[in-house]
Order: C-alpha cells, then sequence, then structure tokens
C-alpha cells in the first residue's frame, strides 16, 4: 500500500453522498489542497482542463489515490455506485434509483434495494465509508 497522505475529503465526500456542496466546490477543494505525490499529478492536471465536467470516476479515483489506496476499476465503479445510490435514495428518486442498480447493481448486492430510500441511503454512505477505511 502507498504512503498516506492527510488530506480532508469532507467536501469531497459530501457532494460524492448528496450531503451538501456543489461539484464545482468539491473540485475546487481538491484542487485547493494538492498532494505531492506524483500519482495524483495527472487528476489535477485533468480536474484544471475540465473542471466540474470531470466524471465522478475521476473525483473517486484521486480521492483513493489521495488515501494511498489502490484505485481500480473495481473499486472506482463501486463507489461510483455507492456514491449514485446515496445521491438518488437521499433525494427518493425512483427513476435515477432504478438506472443506478440497473447500471452498477452487481457491485451493490449487498444494499438493501427492497427497504426505503432512507435505509437505502445510510447503507450505501455506511458502505462507502467502509470500502475507504
Amino acid at each position: 500500500m502507498a504512503k498516506r497522505i492527510v488530506v480532508d475529503f469532507t467536501v469531497v465526500d459530501n457532494y460524492l453522498l448528496g450531503q451538501g456542496p456543489t461539484k464545482e466546490r468539491a473540485v475546487a477543494a481538491l484542487l485547493a489542497e494538492r498532494s505531492p505525490i506524483p500519482q495524483a499529478a495527472a487528476f489535477y492536471r485533468a480536474l484544471e482542463a475540465v473542471g466540474v465536467r470531470a466524471a465522478d470516476e475521476a473525483l473517486i479515483a484521486l480521492r483513493l489515490v489521495l488515501s494511498g489506496q489502490t484505485a481500480s476499476d473495481e473499486r472506482v465503479l463501486r463507489l461510483r455506485g455507492l456514491s449514485a445510490t446515496a445521491r438518488a435514495a437521499a433525494e427518493a428518486n425512483g427513476r435515477k434509483l432504478a438506472t443506478v442498480r440497473k447500471r452498477d447493481g452487481s457491485a451493490l448486492t449487498d444494499l438493501p434495494w427492497d427497504g426505503t430510500p432512507s435505509a437505502l441511503c445510510e447503507a450505501a454512505r455506511a458502505a462507502y465509508h467502509v470500502e475507504l477505511s
């Protein structure tokens, strides 16, 4: 495992989990508090170039790298699914939840899809944090 760099991920995690700040603020927070590790340089250049048009997967992959974790495609896709589930469930948006489940359901079999949106939201948020610990 790579060396862990201390970065405050609160704004990024809150955006990804549908708890407040905009994507613009999350991208700005990442760019304002840059890590010197070489693995992050390409991500920072990409965020500078495309800003809020960057896919959430890029934010997630950078989050993993900055946490000293491996940003494998499998992990990024699971975290993307957890993030999208949490946001859609927080909005109680059944259409978005169906889309996320269709796209990412095979990576999210541990979530209580048949429960209430609030239970699903909390489960997705908890799984996201466990995945990153």
